[in-house]
């Protein structure tokens, strides 16, 4: 385990003359506090104010999963380099930009889409460096799992688009975990950590 280390800054506003609070509560320990902080992250659905509504998406509790990608990262070495993973593919970029390349109908030479698939493969599988490319049709509503079995933090980002993160736990996933997801007032977001 890794040394807690704390510190304590006391922000003053221009004109303020309040003195900081002479006891401090105590910090937070661990990974439930964090846990519970990004479950207390609401829409507050009594205002009433302007919600995203992307394709109906407020009501995504309504919506019809498609398809479901699971992705788990991993830790690896590759060539004798230390790599991560999803699904046991490390991802490298082409020298042509991928966009470019399916605009010149050259992408069949430069890479391969759907590498990986929408389940992990068994962990005894070797893990590759490649372009990694998910293709997906129009309007088709993707659940997407990130399981991270690793002690260290993973932030995934979807440029471009937001999303609705309903559900977040220790452990492995399964389709029973969707009878834990918020399918009432989460909020949208570009960036997660798992």
């Amino acid at each position: 385990m890794k040394d807690i280390q704390l510190a304590t800054l006391v922000i003053r506003y221009a004109g303020s003359n309040t003195p900081p609070s002479k006891e401090l509560p105590e910090a937070p320990v661990g990974w439930g506090w964090s846990l519970n902080q990004w479950r207390s992250f609401r829409w507050n659905l009594t205002a009433s104010a302007a919600r995203p509504n992307p394709q109906g998406s407020y009501h995504y509790s309504q919506i019809n999963i498609t398809r479901t990608i699971k992705l788990v990262n991993e830790r690896t070495t590759v060539d004798g380099k230390l790599r991560y993973a999803l699904n046991g593919v490390s991802h490298i970029d082409t020298k042509t930009p991928f966009k470019l390349a399916e605009y010149f109908n050259i992408a069949d030479k430069l890479f391969k889409y759907n590498v990986i698939g929408d389940v992990p493969p068994p962990s005894s599988v070797a893990a590759k460096i490649t372009p990694n490319i998910l293709s997906a049709e129009f309007r088709t509503f993707i659940e997407i799992v990130f399981e991270n079995p690793e002690k260290s933090i993973q932030s995934y980002h979807l440029n471009g688009y937001s999303f609705f993160p309903a559900g977040m736990g220790p452990g492995k996933w399964t389709p029973e975990s969707r009878k834990t997801y918020n399918l009432l007032d989460t909020v949208s977001r570009h960036t997660i950590q798992v």
